[in-house]
């Protein structure tokens, strides 16, 4: 009886093993971005977007004062597949988003008044795949 009972739970415990992560290919997202940058805008650098497993994900970068910056996204499919980029000031005030009235949009530019640490945010709205990329450029 006692082999019996640790069969069961030998058994019972294999269908309670965790479910694999789900993987995310952001550095091809990354990669992808940086040709659809707007015309005139110079590429500065990529971000690899991997939410699978976290609420936000977040970088900073210091912009500079007359400078405009141009942040785009890509994900699965032609949309954003949810993932909404936010610019923060040192002050952590929010001062772009792509998400505008309750739409969408795949890239947000942003003239910056102050030379500054500024934040680089990316939340994931539901559904989404919580995996993309991202490239941000300049132009003065």
């Amino acid at each position: 009886m006692k082999k019996f009972v640790f069969i069961v739970l030998c058994v019972a415990s294999l269908g309670m093993s965790p479910v694999p992560d789900q993987t995310c290919d952001s550095e091809s997202f990354a990669t992808a971005c940086i040709p659809k940058l707007a015309n005139g805008f110079n590429f500065l650098k990529s971000y690899k977007v991997d939410g699978v497993a976290k609420d936000k994900v977040e970088y900073s970068y210091v912009f500079t004062k007359g400078t405009q910056y141009m942040i785009n996204l890509c994900a699965n499919g032609n949309t954003t597949d949810g993932i909404v980029v936010s610019i923060f000031d040192k002050e952590r005030n929010k001062v772009a988003t792509s998400k505008v009235n309750g739409q969408f949009i795949s890239a947000i530019a942003y003239p910056c008044n102050a030379t500054g640490i500024y934040y680089i945010q990316y939340t994931f709205d539901d559904p989404s795949g919580h995996c993309g990329g991202s490239a941000l450029g300049f132009k003065r």
